[in-house]
């Protein structure tokens, strides 16, 4: 399985050409006051749906999902869902035992979906589960069997690739889902082609803390963070964050540089910012640098960021396997008319 961190979010895909739609089920056990079964829908990095097993509803995200698509489909999605959530409630206590384990905080997943590019009209699919973060078992749509990495996931390739005929899987991956996922980019055209430049700050916890240089606030996602120092490239002692999503849509990046408050200021570092066509370069200097010691009202300190993160991504999007537990996969699969889901017994 491809191992990208954060659904694909990095400058890999700054290809604006590429869309990409995913579903993310995620099933928990030992987390109190936290829906058990969550299924978050994502177009191009953008949460577009949500169901849980709370509400036991799924519902629409973004405006243009509501606009474009009546009540049958969300009633008929939020059939399937429940069904997948009695699934997976079911599967988690399989893999637990698979695994010898009785109790503890547990998370089974499955990220299906698929990719398109509009210019060159390339194709791709997958459908993916993963147990405790790790991979557990996947589809092999060009070979259309099951695969395992784990000695845990053999049982469950040996029944399906006996029992089951996954012509099905290979046929949604690879027709069902692009018509549905070239449907959502026409629905959502005016918002996926909006473009916000980013918001840069230079942050730093303490005087002798590393600096991080924070770019927030930006659409689309593909975006790249570089140091310079003396007018040259610097690449020592740098740290690159992961692409997080805002509550709005937009996202968020990082990149720390680690240097000594003395060597930064006998030489001229800068934090330069590239998206789409704007460049924006910050220069390290004393008075530019946002500290926890600033008393400004405006100010944004580290632990602010940390803090104002988890309260949007935890309640949103700790379903999504790649945002908070599983930070691994991309996947999705629809069925029966609607967008979501299928009725498999989630393999195990």
């Amino acid at each position: 399985m491809r191992s990208v961190v954060l659904l694909l979010l990095g400058v890999n895909l700054v290809n604006a050409s590429l869309h990409t739609v995913q579903y993310f089920y995620t099933a928990t056990t030992g987390i109190e006051n936290f829906p058990r079964f969550v299924d978050v829908g994502m177009l191009n990095g953008k949460v577009i749906s949500m169901y849980d097993s709370i509400s036991k509803r799924k519902i629409p995200k973004q405006k243009w999902m509501e606009e474009n698509l009546d009540q049958q489909y969300w009633d008929s999605s939020t059939e399937i869902l429940r069904g997948a959530e009695q699934h997976f409630l079911h599967n988690i206590q399989v893999a637990m035992s698979r695994f010898n384990q009785t109790a503890g905080v547990h998370t089974f997943q499955r990220m299906y979906g698929c990719e398109w590019d509009d210019e060159t009209g390339a194709t791709n699919g997958f459908d993916e589960y993963g147990y405790d973060g790790e991979d557990f078992v996947s589809v092999d749509v060009k070979e259309g069997r099951l695969i395992s990495t784990v000695p845990q996931g053999i049982s469950t390739v040996v029944k399906w690739n006996n029992e089951k005929n996954l012509d099905r899987e290979k046929h949604y991956i690879k027709t069902v889902c692009i018509e549905w996922l070239q449907k959502y980019v026409e629905y959502g055209k005016s918002s996926l082609q909006k473009t916000v430049s980013p918001q840069v700050s230079l942050l730093q916890k303490n005087p002798s803390s590393p600096v991080t240089c924070h770019a927030t606030g930006f659409y689309p996602r593909g975006i790249i963070i570089s140091w310079m120092k003396n007018g040259q490239e610097h690449h020592e002692d740098v740290d690159l964050g992961d692409l997080l999503p805002n509550e709005d849509g937009t996202f968020q990046r990082t990149s720390t540089i680690r240097v000594t408050p003395d060597e930064w200021k006998k030489n001229e570092f800068s934090c330069v910012v590239e998206h789409q066509d704007k460049t924006i370069s910050s220069i390290l200097k004393e008075k530019e640098i946002r500290t926890n010691n600033d008393q400004t009202g405006d100010s944004f300190t580290i632990g602010i960021i940390v803090g104002a993160l988890a309260a949007v991504v935890l309640p949103i999007l700790i379903g999504a396997a790649g945002y908070v537990v599983y930070q691994k996969k991309h996947g999705f699969k629809p069925v029966s008319g609607s967008d979501d889901g299928s009725n498999s017994s989630a393999r195990t």
